[in-house]
């Protein structure tokens, strides 16, 4: 018995990961930062000088925020397995990628992994002045502060823009996650204290919940409400931020006052395609008509929200008389209208005769 592989006509191009990659290190990262280590790796394999590849390249190939590409860079630097090599010592985030060659670290200095225990995290990543400067300037991280600001009433202050920060890097938490701990602690929870927040961060880590999918999966079970929120949003195609506290009471309006499920609101939000800019009220619209008339099924919607049917609208027939122009003689009423044809024509013969009567009397005088 053996093995082959089979070998193409065409040479598409292959790229060889080490299996210590493959064994040891892709398990303790999330999905992202391992699409965006292979990618990378893939592009430095290629050695195509006419390439030029960006973290913004990486960022829209994958399509991802670039902050995930900018922290996966910095998760797998701090594994050891690469180095940022600063190209402008002014831009800290303009550097390029190297490759080490796992083999040999693992030869030379007996490499082996750390382990992600809460030891390791806790003791991990502290973001600096410096760090939050730079951040800052990255639009998504400004997004996410502000959209904090906005849930806790208050603006942040620098030291807890740093934990956030370090929240990101030490847990692999995408800034989506870090703002909906922020809303499920103040709106659920009713605790506007960042040290609680935390440890929500903590709690859903070690459950393995590190993107908006898994939370999903994860309040589904746990928490119906926040889950209506997440659900509505995300099939309105607004999921890139939370609802405001006009829009949950909306959207609490549909389940509890209209008892409506989750089938029915959904089906509510696919007539949002019939605009270009679909919104909680629109959809509130849709769904208290639906409310008034009694619909509670899908089978509902398509016995009583049938569209009017419209009658064809034919040209009616009208009696168009002929109208004759309007002048002295319009009001003339005729003299033969009360004689009969006999009458007629005798009455012609006379005036005849009395017109050749009065011709020849005039000849005769002359």
């Amino acid at each position: 018995m053996n093995f082959t592989i089979e070998i193409t006509d065409i040479d598409l191009g292959d790229t060889p990961i080490e299996n210590i990659f493959l064994n040891d290190f892709m398990p303790m990262a999330n999905g992202t930062y391992v699409k965006v280590y292979l990618l990378g790796y893939k592009y430095a394999y290629d050695k195509d000088v006419n390439i030029e590849v960006t973290n913004e390249t990486i960022a829209k190939h994958l399509n991802i925020p670039l902050i995930d590409v900018l922290c996966a860079w910095d998760f797998w630097e701090e594994k050891g397995i690469i180095e940022k090599i600063p190209i402008d010592e002014k831009d800290k985030y303009d550097y390029k990628v190297k490759f080490l060659n796992l083999k040999q670290l693992y030869i030379k200095n007996n490499y082996k992994p750390v382990d992600m225990n809460e030891e390791a995290i806790t003791k991990g990543y502290t973001c600096s002045v410096e760090d939050l400067v730079g951040a800052n300037q990255i639009p998504r991280i400004n997004e996410m502060f502000n959209s904090i600001d906005y849930i806790m009433r208050r603006q942040l202050v620098p030291n807890e823009k740093r934990k956030i920060l370090e929240w990101i890097h030490n847990y692999n938490m995408n800034p989506d996650i870090i703002e909906r701990a922020f809303f499920h602690a103040v709106e659920k929870k009713g605790k506007r204290n960042i040290n609680y927040v935390a440890g929500i961060i903590r709690n859903w880590y070690d459950q393995g919940i590190t993107n908006v999918e898994a939370l999903q999966e994860h309040l589904k079970t746990t928490d119906e409400k926040y889950y209506r929120y997440e659900r509505v949003m995300k099939a309105l195609g607004i999921g890139g931020r939370l609802p405001t506290e006009g829009e949950m009471k909306v959207i609490d309006k549909w389940f509890e006052e209209y008892d409506f499920s989750m089938e029915i609101v959904l089906k509510g939000c696919d007539n949002s395609r019939k605009t270009s800019n679909p919104s909680i009220s629109y959809i509130d619209g849709i769904l208290s008509s639906w409310h008034q008339k009694g619909i509670k099924t899908l089978e509902d919607i398509e016995e009583k929200d049938k569209p009017p049917v419209r009658k064809e609208q034919g040209f009616e027939k009208k009696d168009r008389r002929i109208r004759t122009s309007r002048n002295k003689f319009h009001n003339f009423e005729q003299r033969t209208s009360n004689y009969t044809a006999e009458e007629l024509e005798d009455i012609a013969r006379r005036k005849r005769e009395e017109y050749y009567s009065k011709v020849k009397g005039e000849l005769n005088d002359v």
